[in-house]
């Protein structure tokens, strides 16, 4: 009886000591998930030598996890920033697979030094008023993509009130050049520091057709910028214009359309 009790003592010590293992396994593990981080870079497709220029063919993107807080992206390229480095020249041959760094790039810009040398062949560089509201409170960075949106009022439509204001999406996916003076990021260069405590300007990269579209439109009505995902650069074809009469009228299905989204994983 004695060595049975024994032994039932010895099972149950056993089995505790598993099971605080197994916890303390476990609350490491988690430890080192929440001390990495995913970060998206660019990865070359192909072998370039020194002075090629890199073109959208020659890289993809790359996921890599690390540790939370390394630094290395002051050297890494982000994914979202490739618009900076198409058609530059490398200072250094690349192999197929390796990941592209700042310090790859050539840096001679000669005459296309300054924001004019970030702007891309056959587009053009405007900048539109924006507050603290319209700029998403000031936290659209050089880079980012945004779609525009328009509110217009038209005070000459007396017949029908739900024709006196329309708001409406004018272009998706705009690429973001400078806000305020900030044209640079930390990244790859240096630029001015004028922008980063507030703005009341953004510069955005269009063709000179959705310059006109643009210009007009901040003069008839106001402009509010919309932030992207960085990862995202899809086409939404399903907008509307929307007035008081259609937001009415869908007020409950945008609210249907929500819950079913906040269900899907």
């Amino acid at each position: 009886m004695k060595q049975r009790l024994l032994l039932l003592v010895a099972v149950f010590f056993g089995i505790m000591a598993f099971v605080l293992n197994y916890s303390r396994i476990e609350a490491e593990r988690r430890k080192i998930q929440h001390s990495t981080e995913e970060v998206i870079l660019i990865k070359m497709t192909t072998a370039k030598a020194s002075s090629q220029v890199i073109q959208d063919s020659d890289i993809v993107q790359e996921r890599i996890t690390r540790p939370r807080g390394t630094r290395t992206l002051e050297r890494d390229i982000p994914w979202n920033m490739r618009s900076r480095i198409i058609g530059r020249k490398l200072d250094v041959s690349k192999e197929k697979g390796e990941l592209l760094q700042w310090g790859d790039i050539s840096q001679a810009y000669g005459r296309a030094a300054g924001l004019a040398g970030r702007v891309r062949k056959n587009y053009r560089a405007i900048s539109v008023a924006v507050d603290n509201i319209s700029s998403v409170n000031n936290l659209i960075k050089p880079e980012d993509n945004v779609d525009i949106i328009g509110t217009f009022r038209f005070p000459e439509m007396k017949g029908d009130n739900s024709l006196d204001t329309l708001t409406l999406t004018i272009l998706q996916n705009v690429r973001v050049l400078a806000t305020g003076a900030q044209w640079e990021t930390n990244y790859g260069g240096t630029g001015s520091e004028g922008g980063r405590a507030g703005y009341s300007t953004v510069t955005l990269e269009l063709s000179p057709k959705e310059v006109e579209m643009i210009i007009f439109a901040s003069q008839k009505g106001k402009l509010t910028l919309s932030l992207r995902n960085y990862e995202e650069s899809s086409y939404a074809g399903d907008l509307q214009s929307v007035n008081f009469k259609y937001l009415e009228q869908n007020i409950p299905k945008y609210n249907e359309e929500r819950e079913k989204r906040r269900h899907t994983p």
